[in-house]
């Protein structure tokens, strides 16, 4: 009987897993997981996400990035601790491992020699699966958290660097996104009234504040906390905003708050976009290379590849499944979905 082939993305603040049934995405889910608090977090995520998913025939495979949170000692502390509990928690199905470079491999056989390889790999999955799909191009995921560039050639990806480290240094690791950054890690200085103010070095506002007021912030892609534990509604997060350059809101001001929004929107663009050209400028092609993109932030890429004259594709055109059924999309949660792909 055909396996479900189960795809597991293991967060420091979401899990997100895909099932795949004869070669179509049936099932994709997102849980809010603040690992850093203790793996009892991730053990109650995932055992509420298993009891959604088929019972029976199933095939697990997983790839990571929380081991970064700092519950750990190190990387190679949190990897070796979530494939424990992903190990006992999956304990009577087949589970595989992504190691990178070395592809999957059965969780039994995984050794330390392979934590630096499974260690933030989840981007290496994705950039691999769109590589093969189209030759020349450029894949861009945008989170909640971060953003990955990743230039293909040739039907292979050309990574400058594999460790968080190394892509930092080659910004194919930008660390910046549409939920959960903070305000002062995307901007110093905003626009507001024709005046550059400059912005408090406080944890006041994030940019799911920003793209609340913007109207790109998708209900079910808004899973984290507020800064002050207060409403998620427009005027809270412009009052948040307000916080951001000392002063107070006022309802009838709403109009200079979405200006506001929209230059810090500008700003966060404008980093991911020099991100782009330069891994860009490493591609001898004179043609313009499509711009792929995934992550829940993927409308500024979109409007990326716009401004650069490159075409655009949406990361979920290499799916089939049941849009109408399914709440994410192929692309929301690219990693899950590419691991289970693996699987099948």
């Amino acid at each position: 009987m055909t396996n479900y082939a189960i795809g597991w993305d293991i967060g420091g603040a979401h899990v997100k897993v895909a099932v795949i049934y004869d070669h179509k995405i049936i099932a994709i889910y997102q849980k809010p997981c603040l690992l850093w608090q203790g793996l009892d977090k991730l053990e109650f995520a995932v055992q509420t996400l298993l009891k959604k998913l088929p019972q029976t025939n199933q095939c697990h495979g997983l790839t990571m990035t929380g081991e970064l949170v700092d519950l750990f000692s190190d990387r190679h502390d949190g990897v070796q601790q979530i494939i424990q509990t992903m190990k006992t928690l999956l304990t009577h199905h087949e589970v595989k491992v992504f190691c990178g470079q070395y592809g999957l491999l059965p969780i039994a056989e995984v050794e330390e020699i392979h934590h630096d390889s499974i260690a933030s790999a989840n981007w290496l999955a994705s950039a691999t699966f769109c590589a093969k799909h189209f030759q020349d191009s450029l894949f861009v995921d945008i989170g909640s958290t971060t953003t990955d560039i990743l230039l293909c050639k040739s039907g292979e990806v050309h990574a400058q660097g594999y460790s968080d480290y190394a892509r930092l240094i080659s910004q194919e690791l930008i660390y910046t996104g549409v939920v959960r950054t903070a305000i002062m890690a995307v901007a110093q200085t905003v626009l507001d009234n024709k005046q550059n103010v400059g912005v408090m070095a406080e944890q006041f506002a994030t940019m799911a504040d920003v793209y609340r007021i913007t109207g790109e912030l998708s209900e079910h892609h808004d899973q984290t906390p507020t800064a002050d534990g207060a409403t998620k509604d427009i005027e809270a997060s412009a009052r948040r905003l307000s916080r951001m350059v000392g002063d107070d809101f006022n309802v009838t001001e709403l109009e200079r708050w979405y200006a506001v929004a929209q230059n810090i929107r500008l700003q966060q663009l404008q980093r991911i976009q020099q991100g782009c050209e330069l891994q860009l400028s490493r591609h001898s092609s004179e043609k313009n290379l499509p711009l792929i993109g995934a992550g829940i932030g993927r409308f500024l890429i979109r409007e990326i590849a716009k401004n650069l004259n490159c075409p655009y594709v949406d990361f979920s055109t290499l799916f089939t499944m049941d849009s109408d059924a399914l709440k994410f999309s192929a692309a929301d949660c690219a990693p899950a979905v590419v691991i289970a792909c693996l699987l099948v």
